[in-house]
Formats: structure tokens, sequence, C-alpha cells
């Protein structure tokens, strides 16, 4: 997806005068780079100290070790998949090859490479995330594990195939710094996992090749940090691998200043990208993984090196981790909400295991546990590894007494009934910073469970580049439990990541305080001369939901769209659906009476255009049912929905 000129002035008018200096500086900087590429100053009598205490790897749990190490060995089968692409050449691979477009990157200046361009590249996604070398943290964990050296020597093997194949500012793995960020923190946690193999310490410390690479990570990451708009989750990344290796790979002239830079750095956006409530900024909940994975493991590295670090860092992380445990459902998923493109921060666990339930298990053996909070009941290898590093801390600070049902900074509000019914109701901003980039047009929708299944589904994000209309359907107000209008989204987009006018929303009512009905009302201003208002309650008596949709302004023509998880299978005859599903062997039902004003059809893996499905994963989607409703709005009623779950 080559960006067009019009792209690149709508992106301008997002960013303010600080950030267009700033990246007039980077461009000028990228000049001078091309022709003045220095090597790496010497170093002499390097350490690696930062090395796991006594006793950490024989406390992780037997079942998550077995997990680790089948995943090792189907690794060192060659066996992969990312991203709904199954590759089984990773006994030795292309660092450049797309399995999924079977393009493979051009090589040149890192700069010049088109990166955005699936025709010329092939499908990013895919280049990167093997070079992320996640996989290689497997199977280093497994080394640790099993004392077995076939995992340290594959390690070994791969590590120089990639530093040969990708030369300083050469190529496709040089133009991200999200990517050279968490390709760091990998390495960190590949030397601290291979340190009792003897090849180890000749692998990175005493290695000319490997200290040439960390030196020019990190001297990228200095030169190139996201700016302005773009200072999401992106610039946590590349503080946190920056930080992570100036502590554990302390031997350049540089490191102490990388290392204080990167760490205010940090500082200042954990704060800026995490509202008061815990919740992240970017309203996309995987990202709220990703950011609150790699401060962990950042405060894992400070503590190893004995490097302070500022209370508040520490603050921003349990107060993300009390949110996370406030949002979960009954099988400790939380909401789908924004994007989400599986990204993780740090691997070493096989991948079955529960991603949000190693986060919660960490914060606990970190901060400890609250009485409100959900129990954790699956095993992981990182949460020892982490807890074994992270000191305990003394933190000023109140947590909540209770489970927190509204987040007013973020307007999520969680609505919950009896037969573990789950409710998400959206009246929040539209998204983080002018761009709003890993946002949808979903104001005011819904999200609702029963005993963690999908019941009126969130269809997630499936693609990023390559595939606009996939990109557009999967961001826009149609593709969300929400209210249509004129067959245009609440938000106007500008570009696969851009969004250059922003819906505003506001929660009139969230009520969760009586037991028997929680109530919930918000508003938005996305269409220009009506505004639309929703009401939820949430009867426990009952165990019915009821959704009642106004458009205040003149007629307009509406569509209001459910959206069903791939469980779910629908009968729909006029205005009613009925709706079953099996969780762990049993038959669940539910009717959903629809607003009988409306014309009602259903919908299900359509592509002409896209309506109909669910993306459970980044690459990955399958058919799913979709309840649409026709007709308009005229300002003097109300179209109710009510869903009665029964038994």
């Amino acid at each position: 997806m080559s960006m067009s000129a019009g792209w690149y002035l709508r992106r301008l008018s997002r960013m303010g005068p600080r950030e267009v200096g700033g990246r007039v500086g980077d461009t000028l900087r990228r000049r001078r780079w091309r022709s003045a590429r220095p090597d790496a100053p010497t170093v002499t009598g390097a350490r690696f100290t930062a090395v796991l205490p006594a006793g950490t790897i024989a406390a992780v749990p037997p079942d998550a070790a077995k997990r680790l190490i089948a995943e090792a060995d189907r690794l060192m089968a060659g066996h992969v998949e990312y991203f709904g692409v199954v590759r089984d050449d990773l006994a030795d691979p292309d660092w450049w090859y797309d399995p999924k477009t079977g393009r493979r990157a051009p090589w040149g200046y890192a700069f010049d490479v088109p990166y955005r361009d699936e025709d010329a590249v092939g499908d990013i996604k895919q280049i990167w995330e093997l070079s992320r070398h996640h996989y290689l943290t497997v199977l280093a964990a497994a080394y640790a594990i099993t004392g077995n050296e076939r995992y340290a020597e594959r390690v070994a093997g791969h590590l120089r195939s990639w530093w040969k194949s990708n030369a300083p500012l050469r190529g496709v793995h040089w133009t991200s710094g999200i990517e050279l960020g968490i390709r760091l923190l990998s390495w960190v946690w590949i030397r601290r996992l291979l340190d009792g193999w003897p090849g180890a310490a000749d692998l990175f410390e005493g290695n000319p090749v490997a200290l040439n690479q960390i030196w020019h990570h990190q001297r990228w990451l200095a030169a190139f940090p996201s700016r302005g708009s773009s200072a999401n989750n992106h610039v946590i990344a590349e503080a946190a691998g920056q930080f992570a290796a100036a502590c554990a790979f302390d031997w350049f002239p540089s490191s102490a200043r990388w290392r204080a830079d990167a760490l205010r750095s940090l500082e200042r956006q954990l704060r800026g990208n995490t509202f008061p409530s815990g919740l992240n900024r970017e309203l996309a909940t995987e990202y709220h993984g990703l950011v609150l994975e790699l401060g962990l493991a950042a405060v894992a590295e400070a503590d190893a090196a004995g490097v302070p670090v500022p209370a508040t860092i520490r603050l921003v992380l349990l107060r993300m981790t009390d949110a996370l445990a406030a949002v979960v459902d009954a099988r400790l998923r939380p909401p789908r909400q924004g994007d989400a493109d599986d990204g993780h921060g740090l691997v070493v666990d096989g991948t079955d295991t529960d991603r949000w339930g190693s986060l919660l298990a960490t914060g606990e053996a970190v901060f400890g546990r609250l009485a409100w909070w959900p129990t954790v009941t699956g095993t992981d290898v990182r949460t020892p590894l982490l807890a074994a590093l992270i000191k305990p801390a003394e933190l000023s600070v109140t947590r909540p007494a209770g489970r927190p049902a509204h987040f007013a900074d973020a307007g999520m509000t969680i609505l919950r009934g009896p037969g573990e019914i789950w409710c998400r109701c959206d009246g929040g901003p539209h998204g983080f910073l002018s761009i709003a980039a890993h946002a949808h047009a979903d104001a005011l929708s819904v999200e609702v469970r029963h005993d963690g299944v999908d019941v009126l589904a969130d269809p997630g994000t499936y693609c990023y580049h390559g595939q606009p209309e996939w990109r557009r359907y999967f961001r826009s107000t149609l593709g969300h439990n929400t209210l249509q209008v004129d067959g245009g989204d609440q938000s106007v987009s500008g570009g696969p990541f851009l969004w250059t006018r922003h819906a505003r929303s506001r929660v009139l009512v969230a009520d969760t305080s009586d037991e028997e009905v929680g109530r919930w009302c918000a508003e938005h201003d996305g269409y220009q001369g009506s505004v639309h208002r929703r009401r939820v309650e949430l009867s426990s008596e009952t165990r019915e939901l009821r959704v009642v949709d106004e458009v205040r302004g003149p007629r307009r023509a509406v569509r209001l769209a459910f959206h069903l998880g791939p469980a779910i299978t629908a009968d729909l005859a006029g205005n009613r659906a009925a709706l079953t599903w099996t969780r762990d062997g049993e038959d669940r039902s539910a009717a959903l009476d629809l607003p009988g004003e409306l014309s009602w059809r259903a919908h299900r893996g359509e592509s002409d255009p896209p309506l109909g499905w669910y993306s459970a994963g980044f690459g990955r989607k399958e058919p799913a049912t979709t309840l649409i409703g026709t007709g308009f709005a005229d300002g003097a009623g109300d179209f109710t929905t009510v869903l009665r779950f029964h038994g």
C-alpha cells in the first residue's frame, strides 16, 4: 500500500510545528547517514552480569515448562505460524522473504525501502515478525530449562545468520524503530537465558559483529525516536528496548547517556500513553498488553542492573495491571477494542499460554493481588523470570477497594450479570493523539459475552497493509455493534492509520451500583447535524440486555449492526433472531428481539463488499453472522433491541 501525495498532505495536517521540525531534522540525518556508517567503538573486557538469580529456572512450573519445550521442538523442526500463515522454513530462514505473497524485500539503504508497498516488498508484518526474534527467546528459554545445547546452538546459528544478512542501515529490518527496540529486548533475554552455555560470551560480548549490531541498534534508536502524533506504543517499545540494552549491554561510551535518555522517555511516554484509571489511551486492548509487557521488562532490567527508576513508572504499571484485572471477563479475556496485531514485548512461553492470565500472574507476583481480582489458574514461564529480577518496592498509592466498572477518562463501562454475562459499553475518546492511528469508528458500540463466549462481538482487526478494502471494513462503523447514519463512518479516515476528524463521545449515565440493573447512556456527534444517543440496561433478574438507540436531528437513513461471535448460530425470522451455541459441551441459547421499525437481513462471509466476518487474530478471519437493520430515523422515535439469555 503505497501512500499518495494526498495522504502525505493529510498526515502533515495532523502534525504540530515541533513535530514537523523534528521530522525535517530526521530527513536530513538520514541523508547524512547514507554515506556515514561508522563502526562501533572498540570494546575490551566486556562482561554480562545481568544474570538470573540462582534458583529462578527451578521455579518455572512444570506444565509451563512442558508447553515451552513442545513449542521449542516445533521451532527446531522448522515449523512456525505467523498471522495465519504457516511456514516450514525456520530451520534456515530467509530473513527478507514473505511467505504470504512469495515476495522478497529489496536490498538497499534502509530509508529507501518502500516498506508500506506490498507489491514491492511483500507483507511487511510477515517479514518483520520473524526478526523480532521472539522464537529465539523461546529456544533460549528451552536451553535454560533443559540444558540441551542443541537449542543454544540453533539460537547462535540464527543470530550469526541474521547479523550477516542485515548489515547496519541495510534493508527492511532497519526501517522501523519498534522493530529495533523489541529486537534489542529479545537479544538481552537471549544472552541471559544462554548464560550457562559455554558459547554465550563468544556469541555476544566477545563477538565484534554482535557488538557492532548492538551499538548500531542503539545509535539508530537515539537518533530517530517516534515523534508527536506517532508517539504511541511505538515510542514505548523504542525506549524500553534502548533502556534494556543500555542496562544489560553497558559496554559502550554512550551507554550511560542512552540509558538516561531512554529512561526519561520511558517515564514520560508511559504516563502520556496511560489514563489515570490505568487503561491505555490508544483504547486498543492489545496495545495495553504490549505496553504493560514492555514496561515490566524495562523495570526488570533496571533492577537487575541496579539502576533506579522513577516511582511513577511502577505506579503506571500497577494501575495498568489493576485496570486489566477489572475489565476481563469470566475467562480472563479483556475487551476486543481498536486495533490488534498480536504484538508482544517478550515471549518465553509456548503458544497455548494465556497472555492475559500471564500478565495478571506477573502483576500478582510483583505488586500483589487485590481481593476482587479474578483468580488466575494457568501457569507461565515469564512470570517467575520477571519476578526474580523485579525488586519489591513500596508504592504510595491507594488501590481500588472493589472491582471498578466505569472508567470515566477512557469512557469504558463494564456491566456484569448472572451466568457470567459481560457487556462493554464504549463512550470514550475516538483514539490517541491527533491521528488516532489504532482507533476504530466504534463510538457507542457494545460487546457482549456469556461465560467468555462472544455473543455480540467486536469483529477485530485482520490486517493493516496491502488489503485496503478489508482494513476499511474492520475499522468502520458498520463493522461494529453500533448505528451507522447515511452510509458513512462516525469519524473520517484519511488513511489506514490516520483519522482526520474524530467523533466526540460523552457518557451521560454510568450506574453500576445497583445489583439488580446496570445502566449506561452516552452520545456522540460524529454525524454532522444529528446526534446518536444510546441507552443500555442489563437486568440481573431477567437476564435481559436492553439497547435503545435514538438519532436526534433531521430524517436520516440508518443501518443498525449486530455482529455475532463465530460460535453463535442465528435463526432470523422477521425481527427476531434465535441464538444458539455450545460451551464446554453444554447447549446455550438466547433470543435477540430487533427493532421492528427496521428491515433485517443476515449476512455471513460476504466479500463484495466485506460483511459478516470475525478476526480472532491478525491475518486470520472467518465467517460470522452479522444482522443488519436498514431504515430511517426521523428524530421522533427510538430503536429498541432486547437480548434475553435463557437458562
